[in-house]
């Protein structure tokens, strides 16, 4: 692994997601398997480059000092999410037959919005992904910008 592929900025800041996981390995193959990412650091934690973004994978704990009332746990109630990631594909059609023939779950086929294609699947541990093409809304901005 090059120094310029590990998510460690040399300047400015630099955003990764952090996903607390019931079983790293299980998540580990989801993020690199079926999404397609980069393992960057097999565990503790586990950092996967996926795209333009990373993703960190590690099992949940009890309070730490620097943060000395929080418990990390994965999601409980999968009707319930409070974020979610949001992958933005050129080509929701194909991203979506790649990634359900490689064991992908998702809630719904991908639906017309009018100005996006969107469906959600989500990852081994209940969260929630977002996969997105923008359609209307890059007609939208293209009629702006010749304005």
């Amino acid at each position: 692994m090059k120094r310029d592929e590990f998510p460690a900025p040399r300047e400015g800041i630099l955003l990764t997601h952090f996903l607390t996981v019931e079983d790293v390995e299980r998540s580990r193959a989801f993020y690199s398997d079926v999404l397609g990412g980069q393992i960057l650091l097999e565990r503790d934690p586990c950092i996967i480059k996926l795209a333009n973004a990373w993703v960190t994978l590690n099992v949940g704990g009890g309070p730490t000092e620097d943060k000395p009332d929080v418990i990390l746990a994965p999601p409980v109630d999968p009707k319930e999410a409070s974020s979610f990631m949001n992958i933005r594909v050129a080509d929701i059609k194909a991203q979506y037959d790649e990634w359900r023939s490689k064991g992908a779950e998702f809630l719904t086929p991908p639906i017309d919005r009018g100005g996006e294609i969107r469906c959600y699947m989500r990852d081994p541990d209940g969260y929630l992904i977002e996969v997105g093409e923008a359609t209307g809304i890059l007609q939208m901005l293209e009629g702006e910008e010749s304005s």
